[in-house]
C-alpha cells in the first residue's frame, strides 16, 4: 500500500480536521482497529465528503483513505431517519481486502429515495427502510454494474491538485482625488491611526504613561496620514502611467520624507492603479518581493486565483479548455498542494429546465388577482 506523508505524525491519526467536526477522526480510529482483511461501516452526515480546503486536515484524511484504497462504497440514504435530526446521511463502507475487480474503484449508491414513511413520527424520524428497500440496496452493492442508482469511479476521480494562477503585471497608474481616496483604505495606512482606539483612550481618566504614549503615537500617525494625503493631492494631474515600475518610482521619489518601506510604496501604487491590458508588461531578471516572476515576466499578485484540477486530467488540456479562452496570458504554478473531495450529489444531479417565463407570469398575475380580492374583503 502507498501511504501519504503524515508530516511527522505517528499513530492512527494521519491528520486532524477542524475542531468543530471530528467525524473523520472517528473514521481513522475505526480504520486503525481493522485487521488486514477487516471491514467497517460508518454513518456520517455530508460534511466529511467535502469539508475543508486543499491543505486542510479533512482533505488530507480523504486523500489518505483514497490513496490507500480503503474505501469501497458510499451509500446515500434519505433524511429524517433519526429521532433528533432530519439531515441526510451517508454510509461509508471500508474494506481492507477489496476484491481485485473493485481495487482502486469507488462505488456510489444513491438510495436517497429508498424509504417508507412511518405511520407516526418520532421527533424528526419520519422514515425507515422497508425489507424491499434493504434488499434493493444490497443487490446494488453486490452488483458491479452501473444503473440510475449506482455509479462506479476510479479513485483518482476525487484526488486533485490546486494550482495558483496569475496574470502579468500590467497596471496603469493615475493620481487624482478619487484614486487618492483608495489609499486611505490600505492596510498599512490604517495602522498609522485607529480612530476607535483613540476615542477609547480619550475616555480613560487618569491614563497611565503607557496609555499616554499610545495616544501620542496615534496622534502622530494621524498627522502622518494627513501629510501623505496632502502630498499625493499636490501631485494630482490628468496624466497616466502605463509603466507600473515608473509609477512606483515616481511615488517613492515624492514620498521619501515619510520613510515608507518598499511594501508601503507598493501598496500605494497598487491602490492608485488598475489592471490594464494596454499597459506595459513588467519584466525583470530578479525575484520580486511583491510579485511572482516566471520566465522574466513579473506576475501581479492582485490577480491571484486558483484552479482545482483532477489528477486524472491533463493540466495543459484543462487550461486550454477552461482558462486560456478567458485569460490567454495566464500563468500557473504547481505548489504541490494536493487534496481530495468527494462531491457525491454532483454525480446524480439531473438538470430540470425552469418553467417558461410566460407560465410563471400567468401564475403571478393569478395570485395577484386573488390577493386583490382578499384585500377588498377586508375593507
Amino acid at each position: 500500500m502507498k501511504f501519504i506523508s503524515t508530516e511527522g505524525r505517528e499513530g492512527r491519526f494521519v491528520n486532524t480536521p477542524a475542531s468543530g467536526d471530528a467525524q473523520l477522526l472517528f473514521h481513522l480510529h475505526a480504520l486503525s482497529k481493522l485487521e488486514e482483511d477487516g471491514r467497517a461501516t460508518i454513518i456520517s452526515n455530508g460534511s466529511p465528503l467535502f469539508s475543508g480546503g486543499t491543505t486542510s486536515g479533512e482533505s488530507q484524511i480523504r486523500r489518505y483513505i483514497l490513496e490507500n484504497d480503503l474505501l469501497e462504497t458510499i451509500i446515500a440514504l434519505p433524511g429524517q431517519f433519526f429521532y433528533n435530526t432530519g439531515i441526510s446521511i451517508y454510509v461509508w463502507l471500508y474494506n481492507k481486502n477489496k476484491p481485485q475487480k473493485r481495487q482502486n474503484k469507488i462505488q456510489f449508491i444513491d438510495a436517497s429515495n429508498e424509504f417508507v414513511p412511518l405511520r407516526k413520527s418520532l421527533g424528526y424520524k419520519r422514515r425507515e427502510l422497508s425489507n424491499q428497500n434493504i434488499k434493493d440496496i444490497i443487490n446494488w452493492y453486490q452488483s458491479d454494474e452501473e444503473n440510475k442508482q449506482v455509479k462506479i469511479f476510479d479513485a483518482k476521480e476525487f484526488l486533485y491538485k490546486e494550482y495558483t494562477v496569475m496574470q502579468p503585471l500590467q497596471r496603469r497608474g493615475r493620481i487624482n482625488a478619487e484614486i487618492i481616496d483608495s489609499v486611505k483604505g490600505t492596510q498599512f495606512f490604517t495602522k498609522f491611526y485607529n480612530e476607535f482606539k483613540y476615542q477609547e483612550l480619550l475616555e480613560i481618566e487618569p491614563r497611565t504613561s503607557k496609555q499616554e504614549n499610545e495616544m501620542q503615537k496615534l496622534e502622530q500617525g494621524k498627522v502622518k496620514q494627513e501629510k501623505i494625503i496632502d502630498k499625493l493631492t499636490s501631485l494630482s494631474s490628468d496624466d497616466s502611467y502605463e509603466d507600473f515600475e515608473e509609477f512606483s518610482a515616481f511615488i517613492k521619489e515624492n514620498l521619501t520624507e515619510f520613510k515608507l518601506t518598499p511594501a508601503n510604496i507598493n501598496a500605494i501604487a497598487l491602490a492608485m492603479s488598475e489592471m490594464d491590458k494596454t499597459a506595459k508588461v513588467i519584466k525583470t531578471k530578479r525575484k520580486d518581493k511583491v510579485a511572482e516572476v516566471a520566465d522574466g515576466v513579473v506576475y501581479d499578485k492582485t490577480t491571484k486565483d486558483s484552479e482545482i484540477i483532477k489528477l486524472s486530467e491533463s493540466v495543459e488540456e484543462y487550461f486550454k479548455r477552461e482558462v486560456y479562452p478567458h485569460v490567454p496570458d495566464a500563468y500557473y504554478w504547481d505548489e504541490e498542494k494536493e487534496g481530495a473531495e468527494i462531491p457525491f450529489t454532483r454525480y446524480f444531479y439531473e438538470y430540470q429546465a425552469p418553467e417558461p417565463a410566460e407560465k410563471l407570469l400567468a401564475e403571478f398575475n393569478e395570485l395577484e388577482e386573488k390577493l386583490q380580492v382578499l384585500l377588498e374583503g377586508l375593507k
